[in-house]
């Protein structure tokens, strides 16, 4: 590659634009090698800098080569079904590798799913894509095992878009467009237990019935690699099921929609029946803004208007004959500029007029009001800026517009684009150039993000955290800032992070003493009884706080000090039982450690409080509980050893013996200072 420019840009594989050097005279040449390939239809080459002799030259040879990929045409009916030589797979790994394109905003791309529960299934769900993965669960059957990844936005650009979905047990890359999304399984199960076959382009007419209204997928895909098998390689040789198809094609079937982009200063007028007494006209159109108008047309007798009114589509038609107006007004949808597309239909002829959203009749609108239209033979897109009599109220339509009907016939633009018919100005044909400003999503602690089509802006209601991005925390970061504002003892939230990833939550906080108590309660009942216990079989029980443990423990790394009471109630069970090696019973710390030191003892102690203090009820023991006595004993304490706490489980493991009985208690953790 040579050029007498200094620096010549490129676009590097994460999307970013990142600059080539040149050489710096004019007989050497520089070699720039891609590290990744590019797959592309045609170069455009942007020199950056002047050379010093203040002059711009460019010599550049490109090498590659011709790609050839296989295609199949999925035509929303037909599915390609992957038969496993065995009749149920348990798979450890995974790798799925495919890119598509379509214009259609649903649609399975693949799916499989086994008898116990588990399933894999890949789809687009309002142009976003979706995985959702099961490997099961212990508890409740498969129910926990549920993983829900969303990633992307506008798939349905009729782009094509690439996708790798690589699985080992439970940790998933889940890749889009080369931007990897890296995530665990819910469960506690490592296979992907499947049955007979995976499918793609749809569900499996085999399996169970399609629920929750899924559609097969609309549209091209290529490259389809499961696990090392080219999926696409063996359909084109018939080695794969694909009888549902009505005419299985491999090659991709272009699409024949011409959608229209439209800024704030844009119309489009296409010519239409002029003096007749019925109007229609239809369209599909999607846009982030609340506001716009739509359609004007200046009847022969008043005027139509379409518009969308805070996410609402509104017509009004005015008409002025005989010295009398009549008006009608009609309104349908709702939040209809979430960027999703949207077909609009209206009819009005004489005593009717009936508006239908997204093809649906319970979004139709009618009306029998008196009623007599002429048509004038004009319709206004977008924007209308001439001088008329009735101007319309609405401001400009910034979006995009598609499958444009007028008197039932569909618009051709390819004659506007040509100067054949109509007129347009500052429009876009043949693209749509629709940005999604809240993917990826600039609010913070689950701020929502709601968009228009020049900006974002998030809404942080009950997120605890405000500001444009809601990022600054509106509570303070402990109690002891409580108490600098005056304020006595009481439940507070607190923010120890600050505008951190951790979220706010609720403590309880005693001004009384000169440092300040921060008290985190816990949900293990005071004396929770404990039997049919032994050490091969342990009864394990879980101390949950009222804030997660990364949130406990900001608060015992900033504290001077923490403590947190421990009691072992016993009749005839015995707690740790010796001064080394492994006890009966143990405790779980922060960093899911355990601990064999009991409340009033500490690390590396294997002793109780009256063995530290020297009066245990038995002298030749250091817990009152392992004398082992029918009598009930007690051993407690306080661990307050910072770096361990709080107690999340305890290991209880010699309550099985006849007689034998245990009563646990774990108090909430307390810090002092900050």
């Amino acid at each position: 590659m040579s050029a007498h420019s200094s620096q010549l840009p490129t676009t590097a594989t994460d999307g970013q634009d990142v600059a080539f050097s040149g050489n710096s005279n004019s007989e050497s040449a520089v070699r720039h090698e891609l590290q990744q390939g590019i797959v592309t239809r045609f170069l455009r080459l942007i020199p950056l800098d002047w050379s010093e002799e203040g002059r711009i030259g460019l010599r550049i040879e490109v090498y590659g080569c011709s790609y050839w990929a296989d295609v199949i045409n999925f035509d929303g009916q037909g599915v390609i079904s992957y038969r496993f030589k065995v009749k149920k797979m348990k798979i450890i790994k995974d790798v799925i590798a495919l890119r598509f394109k379509t214009s259609e905003s649903e649609g399975v791309i693949l799916h499989g799913e086994g008898q116990q529960g588990d399933y894999i299934t890949l789809e687009l769900r309002r142009a976003k894509l979706l995985l959702q993965i099961n490997l099961g669960s212990n508890q409740y059957g498969s129910i926990l095992g549920h993983t829900s990844v969303t990633t992307g936005s506008l798939l349905d650009d009729n782009h094509w878009h690439s996708v790798v979905i690589e699985r080992y047990r439970r940790n998933v890359n889940f890749t889009l467009d080369r931007h990897t999304q890296h995530f665990r399984t819910n469960g506690e199960f490592d296979h992907l237990d499947l049955d007979y076959e995976l499918s793609f382009g749809g569900m499996p007419y085999s399996g169970k019935p399609v629920g929750g209204g899924r559609k097969n997928f609309k549209g091209c895909m290529e490259s389809i690699n499961y696990n090392g098998d080219n999926i696409t390689d063996l359909a084109r040789r018939k080695k794969l099921d694909t009888s549902s198809f009505r005419n299985l094609s491999f090659a991709c079937v272009e699409t024949h929609t011409f959608p229209v982009f439209f800024n704030a200063t844009s119309f489009l007028q296409l010519p239409g029946r002029a003096n007749h007494n019925t109007v229609s006209v239809g369209f599909q159109f999607r846009t982030w803004n609340p506001d716009g108008l739509l359609l004007f047309s200046n009847l022969d007798d008043g005027t139509l208007e379409i518009s969308l009114e805070e996410g609402k589509i509104t017509v009004h038609i005015n008409v002025t004959k005989a010295a009398k107006n009549y008006r009608v007004d009609l309104s349908s949808g709702s939040g209809l500029n979430d960027g999703q597309w949207h077909a609009i239909r209206l009819v009005a002829k004489e005593n009717f007029a009936m508006l239908t959203i997204d093809g649906e009749e319970v979004s139709a609108v009618r009306s029998t009001s008196p009623l007599a239209v002429t048509t004038g033979g004009t319709y206004h897109l977008g924007g209308y800026f001439l001088q008329t009599m009735f101007p319309p109220s609405q401001r400009s339509f910034q979006g995009c517009m598609q499958a444009i009907l007028v008197d039932d016939q569909p618009a051709d633009l390819h004659a506007v684009e040509k100067g054949i018919v109509g007129a347009f100005e500052n429009v876009s044909l043949d693209m749509c150039a629709i940005i999604d400003r809240c993917m990826p999503n600039h609010c913070e602690h689950g701020g929502r993000c709601k968009q228009t089509w020049d900006s974002f802006s998030c809404t942080c209601d009950g997120t605890g955290y405000t500001g444009a991005t809601c990022h600054t925390s509106i509570y303070e970061p402990s109690c002891e800032a409580y108490k600098h504002l005056g304020r006595s003892s009481d439940a507070y939230w607190i923010d120890p992070d600050g505008s951190g990833p951790l979220g706010p939550f609720k403590v309880n906080c005693n001004m009384t003493e000169d440092k300040v108590w921060t008290t985190v309660m816990n949900n293990l009942p005071p004396k929770t009884i404990v039997t049919g216990s032994s050490r091969e079989r342990r009864t394990v029980l879980q101390v949950n706080y009222s804030a997660s443990m990364d949130q406990v423990t900001a608060i015992t790394t900033s504290a001077e000090n923490c403590e947190q009471k421990i009691a072992y109630s016993c009749r005839m069970s015995r707690l740790l039982n010796t001064p080394d090696g492994t006890p009966y019973t143990w405790w779980v710390g922060r960093g899911s450690e355990k601990h064999f030191y009991w409340g009033g003892s500490g690390p590396g102690i294997q002793k109780c409080a009256c063995g530290i203090d020297r009066n245990c009820t038995d002298p030749k023991y250091d817990c009152n509980c392992d004398a082992d006595a029918k009598q009930w004993r007690e051993d407690s304490g306080l661990l307050i050893y910072k770096e361990h706490l709080p107690v999340s489980q305890v290991a209880v493991g010699d309550t099985n013996r006849p007689g034998s009985e245990a009563k646990l208690t774990v108090g909430p953790l307390r810090c002092q200072g900050d």
